[in-house]
C-alpha cells in the first residue's frame, strides 16, 4: 500500500477563491474555519493576476503573459502583469505563513490545470494555445516547473504541512468534446485527444509525490480519466451529478479516490440544516450500494464552487457550513 492510498483525508475544505482584497483577513477566515484542511485562498477581485489564470500564469517559468482586452496572451518577457501576480501571490504565502504558524498536518494550494490554462491562454496571434499541439506541451511543461518551485516554498514556509495541490480544471470537459471556441467565435478548436489529455495531465500530477486534487465545477466531470492521469481526489459541484456518473463514482469510491463533494452552494442564498446538505451524498450512496462505513472516509464536503461571488458574511458562513454538514455525515453515515 502507497503512502497516497493512507492518506488521512479531513471531512471538510474550501475549494480557492474568496470575497474581498485583505490577504491576512482571507487566511484568517480559511485558517479558523478549516483548522484540519486549510487552503491558500485567491482574491479575484484584486484585479487581473489575482484571477485564477492569472495567478497561475504568474507560476510558469520561461513563459511569460500580459492582459489584452480579450484576455492573458504570451509575452516576451516579464511585465507589469506578470511581476503583479507574483507579488500578489507572495502577500497571499505570507497572510498563510502568518497563520499556520505551528500547523501540521494537509494544506491546498490551487492552480489552474493544463488543459484549462492552454484554452485560456492566447499566443502572438490571439488563438489559444489549445489549437498548436506545440504550445501546449511547452506551457505544460513550464507548469510541471513552477508548481515543483511554488510547492517548494509553500512547504518551506508551513514546514509542518502535508501539501496538496488542487488542479482547477473548469474547461476539460470542454477539450474533450470540441467546445472551446476560437477568438472569432464563428468555430471551435477540434477536440485534444483523450490519451493526450491524459498524458498531459499525469506529467502534472507527478510534480509531486503528496495527494493531488482535480477540480470541476462542470458537468460532466471525467471521472475515470483522472484516476487513470493520477488524480487522488476529484472535486466536483455535486447538483451536477445524474445517474450517468453512478458507474464511474462507484469505480473511483471503490478505487480509493476520494470525492471532494460540492454540496453547499457558492453563491448567496439560505442554507439548509448541515444533515440536509448531505442529504444527497448519502442517497447516491445507498443508490450504489456502498457501504455507510466507509462513507465519512471517502467523502471530503466543500462548497459547490469557489466563493469569490458571494459576501464576505456568506462566504464564512458557508465554510462553517461545510464542517457542521461534513460532520454530519460522519455522525449519521446512514
Amino acid at each position: 500500500m502507497n503512502e497516497k492510498s493512507t492518506f488521512p483525508w479531513p471531512s471538510a475544505t474550501g475549494v480557492g477563491s474568496l470575497p474581498g482584497g485583505d490577504a491576512r483577513e482571507a487566511a484568517k477566515a480559511v485558517t479558523g474555519s478549516f483548522e484540519d484542511f486549510p487552503h491558500l485562498p485567491e482574491l479575484p477581485a484584486r484585479g487581473p493576476g489575482a484571477d485564477m489564470i492569472g495567478r497561475t500564469l504568474g507560476l510558469l517559468v520561461d513563459m511569460y503573459a500580459h492582459v489584452e482586452p480579450s484576455g492573458w496572451r504570451v509575452s516576451d518577457r516579464p511585465g507589469r502583469d506578470t511581476r503583479r501576480a507574483r507579488s500578489w501571490r507572495g502577500e497571499d504565502l505570507d497572510a498563510l505563513e502568518e497563520f499556520t504558524q505551528g500547523y501540521e498536518g494537509p494544506l491546498k494550494v490551487q492552480a489552474v490545470g493544463p488543459w484549462t490554462l492552454a484554452a485560456a491562454l492566447e499566443l502572438r496571434g490571439g488563438e489559444a494555445a489549445l489549437g498548436d499541439p506545440g504550445a501546449c506541451r511547452d506551457l505544460a511543461g513550464s507548469l510541471a516547473e513552477g508548481l515543483r518551485d511554488h510547492l517548494a516554498e509553500v512547504r518551506r514556509r508551513v514546514p509542518g504541512a502535508r501539501v496538496v495541490l488542487q488542479l482547477d480544471e473548469p474547461s476539460l470537459t470542454s477539450v474533450l468534446r470540441g467546445h472551446v471556441r476560437t477568438a472569432s467565435g464563428y468555430r471551435t478548436y477540434g477536440a485534444v485527444d483523450r490519451q493526450a489529455v491524459e498524458a498531459t495531465l499525469r506529467e502534472i500530477t507527478a510534480v509531486t509525490e503528496d495527494p493531488v486534487v482535480v477540480h470541476s465545477c462542470a458537468p460532466d466531470v471525467p471521472f475515470a480519466l483522472l484516476r487513470r492521469a493520477g488524480a487522488d481526489a476529484i472535486s466536483f459541484d455535486f447538483s451536477l451529478l445524474t445517474e450517468r456518473d453512478d458507474e464511474t463514482i462507484g469505480e473511483a469510491v471503490e478505487g480509493g479516490t476520494r470525492l471532494f463533494a460540492g454540496v453547499v452552494d457558492g453563491v448567496e442564498g439560505p442554507l439548509s440544516d448541515p444533515a440536509g446538505s448531505v442529504m444527497g451524498v448519502r442517497t447516491l450512496w445507498r443508490r450504489l450500494g456502498l457501504s455507510p462505513g466507509i462513507l465519512a472516509e471517502s467523502v471530503v464536503v466543500t462548497p459547490a464552487c469557489g466563493l469569490a461571488g458571494a459576501s464576505p458574511a456568506y462566504a464564512r458562513q458557508a465554510m462553517a457550513h461545510c464542517v457542521r454538514a461534513a460532520r454530519s455525515l460522519a455522525d449519521n453515515p446512514e
